[in-house]
């Protein structure tokens, strides 16, 4: 179960992007912003890599990278704010198991927001797993929707700029790397599988670790 949904994971970002070109980009990146496991540094990277085929800019994917992902924050944001904690703890123990989504992800996010302040969701947008959940909390207290936007977009942009950099990288350099890959496709795959793959492995080891505890 968990290598097909691994499979599926990195293969439905890599077909989003190649399909809809920068949309995708940002498409993807809305989806991982509204708390659906596809993550960000697999999006993220791959859109650079085809910076380096000229298929795309260095800026417009950044660019994309954030509108999706700001976009994306702001659905968590209005159930948080039109929904209330009610309704979302209600959805997470309902439907959270299929999308990797936990009740106790929704509290550290909680806990990180009433610790640090509104400008967490600036400065959690630079931290893995973490920093999807924080709009849900933000959504919540009723931060004014300006003042979210704006860290949230902040952060987005930061977020992009190394992964998307690294990817572009990978590409600059591949005729060196290309004696090691037989062909492009097998080590974008190979690249993928093994962020989804650490992905999906620290989200289960977490929440086995939590099951234990209660």
């Amino acid at each position: 179960m968990i290598n097909a949904l691994i499979h599926f994971l990195g293969n439905i970002a890599m077909s989003i992007i190649n399909t809809l070109g920068y949309s995708g980009t940002a498409l993807a990146m809305a989806i991982e912003s509204a708390n659906i496991p596809l993550p960000s540094e697999i999006i993220m990277p791959f859109s650079g890599f085809l910076v380096s085929t000229g298929q795309f800019t260095f800026w417009g994917v950044v660019l994309a990278g954030t509108i999706g992902g700001t976009l994306g924050s702001l659905a968590s944001y209005a159930l948080g704010f039109y929904g209330g904690e009610k309704v979302v703890r209600k959805l997470i123990k309902k439907y959270g198991k299929y999308l990797l989504i936990y009740e106790y992800e929704l509290d550290e996010a909680e806990h990180w927001f009433k610790k640090h302040g509104q400008l967490v969701t600036f400065t959690a947008r630079l931290l893995p797993i973490i920093r999807t959940f924080i709009s849900l909390p933000a959504g919540i207290s009723k931060m004014e929707v300006k003042k979210f936007t704006f860290f949230a977009a902040l952060g987005t942009f930061i977020w992009c700029i190394p992964l998307t950099y690294l990817g572009k990288i990978l590409g600059d350099n591949w005729n060196t790397l290309g004696q090691y890959f037989h062909k492009f496709d097998i080590a974008i795959v190979i690249l993928g599988l093994l962020v989804v793959t650490w992905y999906v492995y620290h989200k289960l080891k977490k929440h086995a670790q939590h099951q234990k505890k209660d």
